[in-house]
């Protein structure tokens, strides 16, 4: 008696084990939670976010540097302990006298300083400072394009689930119809109107049946998986189920399909070409003068944390970088190159872009195609099992024969089904190229 109360809970945690939670879902929830969630997402906007961030240090162009010290020192150097000294407003008559000039005591200086640096017109800064807000925009129409990729692969996952749930669907209503088939023939078998052969064909057919089954629920748990993937969501003991059924999402399209240039890709590549051409500016903008002020206010003292003298400097100062080893002309160069690069990437990517758009375009129509064949040899095969089911109830089939129409009218409601799902991620698929 122990063992067997030991065993069945053993049993218990196994099935506990195995045991998962369906869990119902709209297509509109599931859409926000992957915008809100997806991983793929948040990393391209982190990626804007971090070009913002970069762009910040552009504002060094117009506020001004303020650095702040206090420094003690000691010196006997001639130079420079007369300098202290007169720093500190403490020359007398007396230092003048040659032998203290020559060879001073030792002397200390506490020294507080304030130092300001003001740029007033670095054009170099300002076109870097432009192409950085280009970058960041650029950044910012990937992330948005991201987003609407994400939600085709979403729509193609859900899809791909609604499908899942359609054939398991498809294939238990197949295997209801084999066990009716299969318990008249047993029957018959009983009766000795049948021989054992045709008892073995519906067996085989059944277990092809069920096995069929087992793949397609593990589809579904595939493609469960994947959608809480995309949520970012653990799956563990859960699996999901659409609450809509896959339909056939027919839409009439024009016979030639033309990009639209205002895409999110498109946009963020022609946009590149902006940035390309500031930095070019920013480099030779790096030969004309820049006008920047500077200032320091200054406390001295010989004892710590007195102030007892103090003076101030301020300027303004034109400089020119003459000659810097061709250094700007060198990344004018490299700049230019790296603009011509990007034109003929644009242009071989926007025509990459045409061909791929023609070919979604040819792709729905022959999807189209494959559902109307595929819906009719559906109905034609329903139509002849009807026909054989009916004859071999009155003794004019085969079982053999029946077996077959059922075999082939299971197949065709499964082609039927793929060729919707075809046909529908074909559309999404156009769509997400033409948005």
């Amino acid at each position: 008696m122990r063992k067997y109360f030991t065993s069945l809970f053993i049993f218990s945690l196994i099935l506990k084990g195995f045991s998962q939670d369906t869990i119902r879902i709209t297509k509109t929830e599931i859409e926000q939670k992957i915008l809100d969630n997806n991983l793929q997402v948040k990393l391209a906007n982190d990626e804007a976010k971090l070009a913002q961030a970069e762009l910040l240090g552009t504002r060094a162009m117009y506020l001004p540097n303020v650095n702040a010290s206090y420094t003690f020192s000691n010196t006997n150097n001639p130079l420079y302990a007369f300098g202290s000294k007169l720093n500190q407003e403490r020359i007398t008559q007396m230092d003048f006298n040659p032998a203290l000039l020559n060879d001073p005591k030792a002397i200390s200086n506490f020294a507080t300083k304030i130092e300001v640096q003001q740029p007033i017109i670095n054009m170099d800064a300002v076109y870097l400072k432009k192409a950085g807000q280009v970058k960041s925009e650029v950044l910012k129409i990937k992330a948005e394009r991201t987003k609407e990729y994400i939600q085709f692969e979403f729509k193609k996952a859900y899809m791909q689930l609604q499908l899942a749930y359609r054939m398991l669907e498809t294939l238990e209503n197949a295997k209801t119809t084999t066990l009716a088939n299969k318990k008249v023939i047993d029957n018959y078998f009983k009766n000795g109107m049948v021989q054992k052969t045709e008892v073995l064909y519906i067996d085989v057919r059944v277990k092809e049946i069920e096995n069929q089954i087992a793949y397609a629920k593990s589809n579904i748990r595939n493609a469960s998986d994947y959608l809480f993937f995309l949520i970012d969501e653990s799956s563990e003991n859960k699996v999901l189920k659409p609450s809509e059924k896959l339909d056939f999402q027919n839409q009439i399209l024009e016979n030639f399909a033309s990009l639209n240039f205002n895409r999110k890709d498109l946009q963020a590549y022609q946009k590149s070409l902006e940035a390309y051409n500031l930095m070019i500016k920013s480099s030779k903008a790096k030969f004309l003068p820049k006008l920047n002020a500077f200032g320091s206010f200054e406390m001295y003292d010989n004892k710590f944390a007195q102030f007892g003298a103090n003076g101030y400097l301020a300027g303004i100062q034109l400089s020119w970088n003459v000659f810097d080893g061709l250094k700007a002309k060198s990344e004018q160069e490299k700049y230019k190159a790296e603009h011509t690069k990007a034109q003929t990437e644009i242009e071989q990517y926007n025509k990459q872009s045409q061909l791929e758009l023609n070919k979604a375009n040819r792709q729905i129509h022959d999807a189209e195609n494959k559902v109307n064949l595929t819906q009719l040899a559906l109905e034609q095969s329903k139509e002849a099992y009807r026909i054989r089911k009916n004859r071999y109830d009155q003794g004019l089939e085969k079982s053999s024969d029946l077996l077959m129409s059922e075999t082939t009218m299971s197949q065709k409601d499964l082609e039927y089904q793929q060729a919707i799902f075809e046909y529908n991620v074909a559309l999404e698929y156009y769509k997400f190229l033409k948005q």
